[in-house]
């Protein structure tokens, strides 16, 4: 008797980077955009599950002449998607299958959480009109990769305290978005009263000196006459009560995933509602393992048991599957097409090339022809995870894009389900 059939599935990742390709190219916003939508129709013809794209907000350009430039040496912009909901309802729009996500959401941005929930509630609203809609919108949020984005919307230190706590207290912050942001998706009525006020002590430092450094602040600022063991810190979303509307969206439609692979943000999201977990292209094995067996405890009952496919795997693909090659060329072609890309993203990230960490991205990355990448697939990951695919990597040559997401889901994914069930 033969047992059940093993299947991986198969997301895709939309970065929409207008950065300059391997050459320094760098096109114009309505081709990049142009580019997105000619991949995501590809991608919904060729049975992709979940399309996620990237969010940014405010020029990476721009921001290179700031007081305290986060990525100073990148060129170009790190992604063009700084409204989800709208081009995720244009995304449904042109496509019939495919599913679509965020990744990610920055909640203590653009108004913080209390306006990307009314603006999440809008979406679904529009997008479930249709009783037969059966397709999930899928929310990653974060707090956001680069601080930048949030400043203007008043995430600075308010006062010496929060200056010398600031590397911890804007992990906090995000833990008081992600509560409010949450309770409203929910349907919650509520005010500042009803969120858990924040309060730091040694556990949320890592070192006596950090912690240390805060307790003389707060001695200096308040005038105390001793060191504090807590320090309690005004909330950063004062209101009385509120409720979003629309209230009266599908919620089925709505999937939540937590862009932090913090297990004190993971657990607390799950106290309030089902929210599954991304991980990064180079997360260590190891923390994907312990994130599972966090997670098969704490999440959130509404939500099922946890399953693998619960935490989408993101990862590099570089295939070369060009008819005018032979198997040998398309290997070569693929490892040199990556070491450009991956040598211009770090370049770009941090001003100067790391060569461990381009060597660390290049052994996490599926580099090579389709019955290699086949085979590293296999090698690397579980047969029931999710992988998050990211083929646009400082690629703007789309129809080329388009001709590796063929490949990779008509010659290596059935290769792949083959060799799981030999």
């Amino acid at each position: 008797m033969e047992g059940p059939v093993t299947k991986m599935e198969h997301d895709i990742f939309f970065s929409i980077s207008q950065t300059p390709d391997s050459e320094g190219h760098i096109p114009s916003e309505a081709t990049m955009f142009r580019n997105y939508f000619q991949q995501l129709e590809c991608a919904d013809r060729l049975g992709f599950n979940v399309g996620w794209l990237a969010q940014a907000h405010l020029s990476t350009e721009t921001q290179k002449t700031n007081s305290k430039p986060v990525v100073p040496h990148w060129q170009g912009e790190v992604g063009l998607c700084t409204d989800f909901p709208q081009l995720a309802l244009e995304s449904f729009r042109r496509t019939t299958n495919i599913e679509i996500g965020s990744a990610v959401v920055a909640i203590i941005a653009s108004g913080g959480p209390i306006a990307q929930a009314e603006r999440i509630g809008n979406v679904l609203t529009y997008h479930g009109l249709d009783p037969d809609e059966h397709r999930k919108l899928h929310v990653g949020f974060s707090a956001g990769r680069f601080e930048f984005m949030a400043r203007p919307y008043g995430i600075v230190p308010r006062n010496a305290i929060e200056e010398a706590a600031w590397p911890a207290l804007r992990g906090l912050i995000f833990m008081e978005a992600i509560e409010i942001f949450l309770k409203l998706l929910r349907g919650d009525t509520i005010s500042t009263d009803d969120i858990q006020r924040t309060v730091l002590t040694r556990d949320n430092f890592r070192s006596d000196e950090d912690w240390s450094a805060v307790q003389h602040a707060t001695v200096e600022f308040e005038g105390l006459s001793e060191l504090p063991q807590s320090i309690e810190i005004p909330p950063r979303y004062t209101f009385e009560a509120l409720k979003i509307i629309p209230q009266d969206f599908r919620k089925e439609l709505l999937g939540l995933i937590i862009g932090s692979h913090d297990p004190r943000a993971q657990i607390f999201a799950n106290s309030i509602s089902p929210v599954k977990v991304f991980n990064l292209s180079i997360t260590s094995p190891e923390v994907i393992d312990a994130t599972h067996e966090r997670m098969a405890e704490i999440y959130h009952p509404d939500g099922g048991s946890w399953q693998r496919r619960d935490m989408p795997r993101t990862s590099f693909v570089f295939i070369n599957a060009e008819e005018h090659l032979s198997p040998e060329e398309q290997s070569e072609a693929a490892k040199g097409e990556a070491k450009l890309a991956l040598d211009a993203y770090w370049n770009a990230l941090e001003g100067t090339i790391d060569p461990e960490k381009v060597q660390k991205a290049t052994n996490n990355a599926l580099i090579g022809n389709p019955e290699e990448i086949a085979a590293q697939m296999v090698e690397r990951f579980h047969p029931e995870d999710r992988i998050m695919a990211w083929f646009d990597f400082f690629n703007h040559d789309s129809d080329r894009v388009c001709r590796n997401m063929t490949a990779y889901m008509e010659q290596v994914v059935p290769k792949v389900e083959s060799m799981l069930n030999e």
